[in-house]
């Protein structure tokens, strides 16, 4: 029996909510701020669409981010270096990293709800696991490098939604600045001083 598809209009009503969510959580003072009822009432839906499609908000939250992690893992799985698999961890690990970043500070106040979503905590959250499933699986490939699933969170950890937000917004620190302060970070942690992954993952962000 081959699988239902999603109708039309569920399709549209779903990028409707993604596109009024995503506009709402850009121009919030505070992620909490952001309510199912406002995303519906953005999007032309009725909340009970939302309800039906997603739960609640956090189910919303997690689908959305989903859904703005998908190129970066496409990128990862199936693309060419940096990111791809064809690439060496050494360039691959700062390349994830980077990815990682820029997709924060593109969605600085959605990943902010989703990290807070799991408890205050980004460790619950499914991309989390992923991530760090990843750069331990990286890291372990590099010789020398002891401790690989303690580094992997350390180095996720300058990811965090709340730092990025906190460098980015509190303390008005320029993208590129921080992108070379997380490259720079990475390659000491690495012993690759010349690790430049940073440069190659986003040229258009």
């Amino acid at each position: 029996m081959s699988e239902r598809r999603p109708r039309k209009d569920a399709l549209r009503n779903r990028a409707a909510v993604f596109t009024a969510a995503d506009a709402l959580f850009a121009d919030c003072q505070s992620p909490d701020s952001v309510t199912m009822a406002d995303i519906a009432v953005a999007a032309g839906v009725g909340k009970a669409t939302l309800f039906r499609a997603f739960g609640d908000r956090t189910g919303l939250i997690r689908a959305l981010y989903a859904a703005r992690l998908e190129p970066v893992r496409t990128a990862v799985e199936q693309g060419p270096p940096p990111l791809g698999p064809d690439a060496e961890p050494l360039v691959r690990v700062p390349a994830l990293l980077d990815a990682v970043l820029c997709l924060k500070l593109d969605n600085r106040h959605l990943a902010l709800a989703l990290e807070q979503t799991g408890s205050d905590s980004p460790y619950g959250a499914e991309y989390y696991a992923w991530c760090h499933t990843l750069l331990r699986t990286l890291l372990e490939r590099i010789p020398g490098l002891p401790e690989s699933d303690f580094t992997a969170h350390a180095l996720l950890a300058a990811t965090r939604a709340d730092l990025v937000e906190h460098l980015a917004g509190e303390q008005g620190l320029p993208r590129d600045e921080m992108r070379a302060r997380l490259a720079g970070f990475t390659a000491r942690i690495l012993g690759a001083e010349g690790t430049q992954g940073h440069q190659d993952t986003q040229e258009s962000s």
